[in-house]
């Protein structure tokens, strides 16, 4: 049979209250009783109701993570940083995967809400409508928005410094003689890969240089792959990209590769993101890192503050970025032969 607090409480000696505040660590208990009861506890392998306690707290010590599309690598690192703060804490996490689809993200946030998560950190696939945003803020669960500008002023948020990565590729590729460039970022109101896309052409706009050209997509590898196609067709004078993630930058780095493009030769590309694989791929991919670990780290010890403090105001914090320069990333052909 399973064994309850009342087993403990009656070979200890003691009463429900002493037995249940010796096994959490609160106040008010005698070293020698409190040591007593978790030996019993141990012996007996009891296991705490996290149910039970939860109606007596009011917190279900479970945290929740959405993220946008779990294939990207990038999530694994987010993850790790999340799960362990949360573990820290003596918490539970749930990781739910939106697949890129905002009906699901919601059907996701009913589900959660109705389990009483005493948390959600949430990499959002798109803006939250204001419909969307007055439920979340009257459910009084905790929220932090991952990769979000502070721009909903109502939730806390935590973003690497998006505009100061595309200002980085900006200025590498305009330094090595790129005149001819292009973007690849995906729908035209994304937050973070909005903020880099804004950086990379404000940069090329004040050294000065020609407006790249941007091409609107969904942000996975297919898409990458997809849009490179379409823009070598259209804009054959391209000779630089700038991804706004590394799995775009794979796969326009196929694209090219199908088209006899020789990287960086012919096409210099820019990554973001700073995946494992960035460094094995051929030729090693130049590209923007970002914290991945620290993100979700820094994103979910700010969430377990908020949940604990419910009245606290939502807090804006950017993670700061840097240039990783490998070998996809060179002169165009002109400027080579000119020098």
């Amino acid at each position: 049979m399973k064994t309850k607090l009342e087993d403990i409480a009656r070979e200890a000696g003691v009463n429900l209250s002493t037995a249940s505040r010796s096994l959490s660590g609160a106040y008010g208990v005698h070293p020698d009783t409190r040591q007593r009861v978790l030996d019993i506890a141990k012996r007996l392998n009891y296991r705490p109701n996290r149910v039970a306690r939860g109606l007596v707290t009011g917190r279900s010590q479970t945290m929740a993570l959405v993220v946008s599309d779990i294939r990207n690598p990038f999530f694994a690192d987010v993850c790790r940083g999340a799960e362990d703060a949360a573990l820290e804490a003596d918490c539970d996490l749930i990781v739910c995967n939106s697949d890129l689809d905002p009906v699901k993200q919601m059907r996701y946030i009913d589900s959660l809400l109705a389990k009483r998560v005493d948390g959600i950190l949430m990499n959002s696939v798109e803006a939250l409508s204001r419909v969307q945003q007055e439920q979340l803020a009257a459910s009084g669960v905790a929220v932090v928005l991952l990769n979000r500008t502070a721009a909903l002023k109502r939730f806390s948020t935590v973003a690497a410094d998006n505009f100061e990565g595309g200002a980085l590729a900006a200025r590498l590729l305009a330094g090595l003689g790129h005149r001819a460039t292009a973007n690849l970022t995906g729908p035209r109101k994304h937050g973070n890969l909005t903020e880099r896309t804004r950086g990379f052409v404000k940069t090329l706009q004040s050294l000065p240089v020609p407006d790249p050209v941007v091409q609107f997509g969904a942000h996975t590898f297919e898409g990458g792959h997809e849009m490179s196609k379409r823009l070598f067709a259209a804009h054959p004078e391209i000779t630089a990209v700038f991804a706004a993630n590394d799995v775009m930058a794979f796969g326009c780095m196929l694209a090219a590769n199908e088209l006899g493009l020789r990287i960086p030769r012919d096409l210099s590309i820019v990554g973001f993101d700073n995946l494992n694989v960035s460094q094995i791929v051929a030729p090693p991919l130049t590209t923007i890192h970002q914290p991945k670990y620290e993100l979700g780290k820094s994103a979910m010890e700010l969430l377990l503050r908020l949940a604990q403090k419910k009245d606290q105001e939502p807090e804006h914090r950017v993670i700061g970025v840097r240039l990783i320069e490998r070998a996809s990333c060179a002169p165009p052909r002109e400027a080579s032969a000119g020098d």
